[in-house]
């Protein structure tokens, strides 16, 4: 087990892989009266072509089969696992997004008996045509609830404004006719892809003795037995870099409008060399400029364009990225000419020292206070450890950065090819 103490953070965390594979990381915190624990699979609804284990050829499964997967994996064929958890005084939980699947809970008894728990539930799968039948009646009526919420309808509409072809469009849960077409095998070819240690990682904080934890995991894991499986073959489809719609408009029955506007990024921008500053520069500018305490956000405010719904958020992988401004408005056209006025002028953005010192001490302080959260910080670390970075490395990238190279950031991010706009507007 390696141990590594993070400077400046005066935290220490113990890695190691297991013989299947399998990287189990623990960040021990005596203070803390709570164990939160979470295993994540590299393996999300993006996911859709790929070769599967012990097959030659490519395939294609359903849209929405991870998501699918997820609620399968908590039933058993004598029971529900979720009642394990509650019997022993644990709350969990799963998710699933475009690029992984995570299981978790957290406890402040029992740890021991929810550990094994949450890692046998996840390496037991069991899957019936019949339960598979009665979960696609339960996953319709969830796919119905979200196509109800403007908010969901929205964040789905600008992504699918700005990508043709990359499956990132696609609803995480995917459609009503997608998941009819879901079959209990391809539930387990899907299984034994993703689900392989070797494509896993787990991760537990809280106040345990590390060296006790990582054998309660080897023991738990030397129990059960894993073919070696090489990395999964997966196939995406050539996404062009402008974005693949100008504007887009969904019709609904709501009472206040909506209105997104998008910055797709260019394939350029996100390779791994500049992937963790780029990530950083784009969360600083945005929030100096759009945040509660920017100029831009006092300025909408004081036109009434827009009300505290107004958010922005960026979301980057290695394979897609894209950054969204917007919220209700009662001038929705108005308030999308507005933000992309206000976006091209940050192609001249220029801070003064004591700007640029603010907006770095600002992202520094909001990393530092989430790091008081468990889930933050182990879904922080799962999260940058699959896209190949260490999220301890994110406190001296921000510290680092470089106004010059922040304005040059800035110089080169808006491009008119790059945004859409998406309206959900009342229908009739």
């Amino acid at each position: 087990m390696e141990k590594r103490n993070i400077e400046g953070l005066h935290e220490t965390i113990y890695e190691e892989i297991l013989d299947n594979g399998l990287k189990v990381v623990l960040l021990p915190k005596p203070d803390m009266a709570k164990t939160f624990s979470i295993f994540q699979t590299k393996y999300g609804s993006n996911d859709l072509s790929f070769v599967p284990i012990d097959q030659n050829d490519k395939v294609t499964v359903p849209e929405g089969i991870a998501h699918f997967l997820e609620h399968k994996l908590f039933e058993k064929e004598d029971r529900d696992v979720f009642q394990d958890f509650t019997k022993q005084g644990a709350s969990a939980n799963a998710f699933t997004s475009f690029n992984k699947t995570a299981y978790l809970f957290s406890a402040t008894t029992n740890i021991d008996e929810n550990i094994n728990t949450l890692l046998d539930f996840v390496q037991d799968p069991y899957f019936s045509d019949q339960s598979v039948e009665k979960e696609k009646g339960i996953i319709g009526q969830e796919i119905k609830m979200y196509d109800d919420q403007p908010d969901w309808r929205a964040f789905f509409g600008i992504i699918q404004t700005m990508y043709k072809e990359h499956p990132v469009r696609i609803d995480i849960a995917g459609t009503v006719d997608s998941i009819d077409k879901i079959t209990k095998e391809d539930l387990y070819t899907c299984y034994y892809t993703f689900y392989h240690p070797s494509n896993m990682i787990f991760f537990a904080t809280g106040p345990f003795d590390p060296e006790k934890m990582m054998k309660l995991i080897k023991d738990n894991q030397s129990n059960k037995t894993f073919e070696k499986q090489e990395e999964v073959q997966r196939f995406l489809p050539d996404e062009p870099d402008p974005v693949f719609k100008k504007e887009n408009t969904i019709q609904m029955p709501v009472s206040i409008e909506k209105v997104m506007v998008g910055i797709k990024e260019k394939k350029s921008r996100l390779n791994k060399d500049n992937w963790l500053k780029n990530e950083q520069m784009l969360s600083m500018i945005l929030d100096h400029y759009f945040s509660k305490s920017g100029d831009y956000y006092q300025k909408l405010y004081d036109e009434q364009l827009i009300d505290g719904s107004f958010h922005f958020e960026t979301m980057l992988d290695l394979d897609y990225g894209f950054s969204l401004l917007g919220g209700n408005s009662e001038n929705p056209e108005e308030l999308a000419n507005r933000i992309k006025e206000m976006l091209f002028e940050l192609k001249n953005g220029k801070f003064s020292d004591e700007e640029f010192t603010r907006m770095k001490r600002k992202r520094i302080g909001h990393l530092l206070r989430s790091m008081n959260s468990l889930e933050f910080i182990s879904q922080q670390y799962i999260q940058y450890e699959q896209l190949g970075f260490d999220f301890f490395e994110v406190l001296p990238t921000i510290e680092s950065l470089q106004k010059q190279e922040v304005e040059d950031f800035l110089s080169e991010w808006i491009d008119e090819n790059q945004m859409a706009v998406s309206y959900v507007k009342a229908k009739g």
